[in-house]
Formats: C-alpha cells, structure tokens, sequence
C-alpha cells in the first residue's frame, strides 16, 4: 500500500486551509493516531485533524495547530482516528425492527427458538401478531427446517412469523397458516416455495416470495413506527462507529418518510437510500430524478432489484444443482425473462442499479443484461453494482471489471457460512466463492458492508473477517479459503472510500480530506498495529457526524 509523504502532505494541506479560512473558529482534535485514505486512494497518516461549519479543513502533524491559533483544541489522548465508517450494504429500519421485536439469533434448536418466542409473547400479551428474526437451522441438530407445530406447542392463539437470520425464509405457526388461508391446495407463488411435508401439506417455512402470502398478517406501518425503527437503528449503528449505511430496498413510504425526516434534520445517520424495483409506485419515483438534501444525509438514486435468494435457505440460484439437494437450483426471483425491461427502465433513468445476486446462475444473468442494457443504453457512469456477489463461476469475475460493475460484499458472510456452503456447493464450486482478492487483484473497488440485520453490524467484525477469513474464535486455523484474504489496508478501503466510490460520494464522505464532511470515530484500539486476531475487538469511544459529536461512550 503506497503511503504519502507526511511532511508534504502536512505543508499542502496548510497551504489549502490557509485559503479557505473563514472567520468562524474551527475546531481542532490533536494527539491522535489518525488514518485516512485520500482522493486518489493513498494511505494517509495524521495526528491533528481540523474542521469547521462541519467540513474538514486540514490534516497534518502538531505543527497545524500554530496555522490555527483560535481553534478549539481537543486532546485526542493517542486515541485512534478514521473516518466515519459505510456500510455498504444494510437494512436500517429491518435492524431497528429486530432490535424492537424477539431476539432469536444464535438459539441452538428449533425447541429453544419457541421458548424465547414463548416468554416474548407473554411479556407483550398486547400484540396481535408476534414477530423477529434470526433463527438459522444449520445450526441446529440435524440442520432441518422447523415446523409450525415447534411453535404450536408455545404459541397457538395468535399468528407468529419469524424470518430467518438472512430474511429469506419465513416460519409460522399454525395459526399465521390457518389466517393467511395457506393449505395444501395452494400453489407455490413465481419465485417463492412453499415447504411440504410428504403429503403435500404446508410445515410452516416459506422461503422467498412465499413469505408473501402472510403479508396481509403484518400490521399497518405507520410514520411513528418507522420513526422507532429509525432512532432505534440509529443509536445502535452510531454506536458502532457507522455514520452512513446504504439502505439495500426501501418503499414508496419509506422513500417519503425519510425525505421528510431529512427536511426536519432527524434523519440519525446518513442514508444513500436503494428504491425497491418491486414496489409498484417504481417508475413515479423514477420520473421524479435523484434526491439529495443539502446537508447530505439522504441520497436517491439507485434502485436495488432482486436476483435470487440465499445460500443457506437453499435459493441462491445456481449453473448446476446443490450438491446436498441434487433437484434444486434454486429460485430466481425476478423472472428471467423481465430482466431487459428492468434493467432498461432502471438504467435509461439515469438510476443505479444494484442487483442482488448470490448464486451463480444469477450472477452470470445480472452480468448478461448489464452488459446487453450498457452496450445499447450507455449507463457504465452509474457505477452499478451486484449485491453481495457471493458465489461466481471463475470465467465470470473479470467481467466485473470489463463491465463496470462494483461488487458489493459482506465480509462476514463469509465466516458465517463457511460451515455450510462447502455442503451446498462441494469443493469445486468454491474457487468463485467469496472471492475478495480475485476482485482486487483484477482492479475492482470492494464496497463493504454487513447486511445487517442478517449479520451482526458491527463493522469491526467485517474488517476482522475480511482479513483472517476466521470468526471471532481464531476458526478455520489458517483462514477458509485463505487465500482470498484481503489486507487491512484493502478492508480498511472497502469500509471507507471504496464504500463511498459505490455511492458516488467519494468526494464528499469515506475520508477525511480537506472539504469533506467531518465525520469521524475515535476507537480505544489501532487497527493497524494490533494483531489481526484483535480486529473485532475495538469499542467506539466517539462518534462524529459533520464536526458534531452524536455518539460519546462515557
């Protein structure tokens, strides 16, 4: 990684804040251990870091304070310094949700799922509809699907519906069955499945667009409930040292609620917003161009559509079938046929387009009408991008590159399913899995981000994953796949810059060079110097957005 001339760097950057001086007094933060990428992506180290009306002024050593003598001077106390960290990839108010309803991440079985759902239920007896999020069967004995009748046992008298840990299965009780009217007779919905048992009888997981069929059981959203989501998701990730999160699929409400809390200032955090293409009021909010507010916490202007589903409820849609299911290949859930119009409205509307594809054969279809739509359209300006790119034929990753298209990876995808996708794919399918290096070694810019809340947001996990290929218990010993690790350096980028490039911000957010927003964390561990073991252990001890503190550990 090629690093900057300190001392140059230090004496530029003087001679530009000397020129952008206003008579407001700038506030400077010294004796810390500060790092950033610049413009053109070269490693910058600092200790001093100055700012005012919420944009950064200068970066340099000690010897900046003295072009500053009216600054506010905070002692830094050899904290370490970055910028403001994106995630590239979550679901804001879906994470404010699950911190709201019944936390089931990380139960060992099916039975110890129900009991957690069942002391839930009875502390909310208000609730008409119990909901959460996370169960995950692979971990489970036996690593079969649960059924209605787990829940039964627990909950019988009202409707229960809980997602899995990547949202693309749904289990219900009988009851949620019984009010949305699905029986044996109903047909499986076009990308979705209905799982039966050997009669044909529902068990109670619907996996994609079968979840649907229990929409009508959701309540109302309303604005208020949205806002608790918001300021819920918002504490928690401010926490966590993310300042901007690029929210993967929001409706036409949400699209209006966060235009409104954006116009009111209440917006917690930065959103670069991805419209849903299945909502039906698609194409008005398409005519009505890109939305930016003034202070740069929302951003419109991409569009996340919908490939396939995931590896672990088995519908990532694939080249060949699982190998432990050989009749399955999987779900598209956008119909192959309607990708040219898709792709085409999205892209002559002069919108990103970020399409979520993790199984092979919905990489190499999002591929084919990228490259058919930009050959005809023009587009390859828009930075588009594939979400989450996690299972590739080898033949297809240069593509990327040809093509202009930016993957969008979770680190921590990776490190959670490293016990499973050997299973469904067997050891050759692996060479294009979770290919990080390959990417960038080939020149693509990796924008990072969790999923949250399918994974865990914390960001630090990401990074750490990202360069041990491990979990937070030292596993595998030497990395899965290790050869695809990235350095801290490359993960530090993808979490930063690189992030931003993804949402064509990378001239105002993802650094901390002069005349972009101030926002910046400060951490109790340096990244740089600890072992890699240790890069999921930092707390954030402050959060920074636009020169102002939002988040303070003490």
């Amino acid at each position: 990684m090629k690093k900057i001339n300190f001392k140059a760097l230090a004496m530029t950057l003087c001679l530009s804040a000397a020129s952008t001086l206003s008579l407001a007094k700038p506030t400077a933060i010294s004796n810390v251990r500060g790092y950033t990428f610049g413009d053109s992506g070269e490693f910058i180290q600092f200790n001093t870091l100055v700012f005012e009306n919420g944009k950064v002024l200068s970066i340099g050593d000690n010897l900046l304070l003295e072009s500053y003598p009216d600054a506010n001077v905070i002692d830094g106390k050899q904290q370490t310094l970055l910028p403001g960290l994106v995630d590239a990839h979550g679901h804001i108010l879906g994470l404010g949700d699950n911190l709201l309803q019944v936390d089931i991440r990380g139960k060992g079985s099916a039975k110890d799922t129900a009991k957690q759902v069942k002391d839930y239920a009875d502390a909310n007896p208000d609730l008409d509809v119990i909901m959460g999020r996370g169960w995950n069967q692979v971990l489970w004995p036996g690593k079969t699907f649960p059924t209605a009748q787990d829940l039964d046992e627990y909950v019988s008298n009202k409707p229960v519906m809980l997602e899995r840990v990547d949202g693309h299965a749904t289990w219900v009780n009988s009851k949620a069955l019984e009010l949305a009217g699905i029986t044996k007779d109903t047909l499986d919905p076009p990308g979705g499945l209905i799982v039966r048992d050997d009669n044909g009888a529902p068990t109670g997981v619907l996996v994609d667009n079968a979840a649907y069929l229990v929409g009508k059981l959701v309540p109302e959203t309303s604005d208020a409930t949205l806002d608790r989501s918001l300021q819920a998701a918002g504490q928690h990730l401010l926490a966590l040292g993310i300042t901007s999160t690029h929210d993967a699929g929001i409706s036409k409400q949400v699209y209006d609620f966060y235009q409104e809390r954006a116009h009111q200032n209440k917006l917690p955090i930065r959103v670069y917003a991805m419209v849903a293409a299945t909502d039906p009021e698609l194409k008005g909010m398409l005519a009505k161009g890109h939305v930016r507010d003034k202070n740069d916490f929302l951003s419109i202007r991409s569009v996340k559509a919908y490939g396939d589903g995931a590896l672990g409820s088995r519908g990532a849609a694939l080249l060949e079938p699982y190998s432990d299911d050989p009749h399955n290949v999987g779900l598209l859930v956008t119909k192959q046929q309607d990708l040219k119009s898709l792709f085409d409205t999205v892209i002559g509307s002069q919108f990103q387009l970020n399409f979520h594809a993790i199984g092979d054969r919905a990489n190499r279809l999002a591929l084919d009408q990228f490259e058919d739509t930009i050959k005809r359209l023009g587009g390859r300006e828009l930075r588009n991008r594939v979400e989450h790119a996690q299972i590739i034929n080898p033949a297809d990753i240069p593509r990327f590159k040809e093509i202009g298209i930016v993957p969008a990876m979770q680190p921590t995808h990776a490190t959670s399913d490293k016990n499973m996708a050997g299973d469904r794919l067997g050891h050759a399918r692996l060479e294009g899995a979770y290919a990080w290096q390959t990417f960038l070694k080939q020149g693509s810019r990796i924008a990072s981000g969790s999923d949250f809340p399918v994974e865990l947001a914390n960001p630090f996990y990401g990074l750490h994953a990202a360069v041990t290929r491990q979990d937070r218990e030292n596993q595998p010993d030497q990395g899965w796949l290790p050869e695809e690790k990235m350095t801290v350096y490359q993960a530090f980028k993808s979490f930063t810059l690189d992030a931003a490039y993804a949402a064509h911000q990378d001239k105002i957010l993802g650094g901390l060079t002069p005349g972009k927003w101030a926002d910046f964390i400060l951490i109790d561990k340096d990244i740089f110097a600890v072992p890699s073991a240790q890069l999921w252990q930092p707390q954030v001890q402050e959060t920074w957005i636009a020169g102002k503190k939002v988040f303070d550990k003490d």
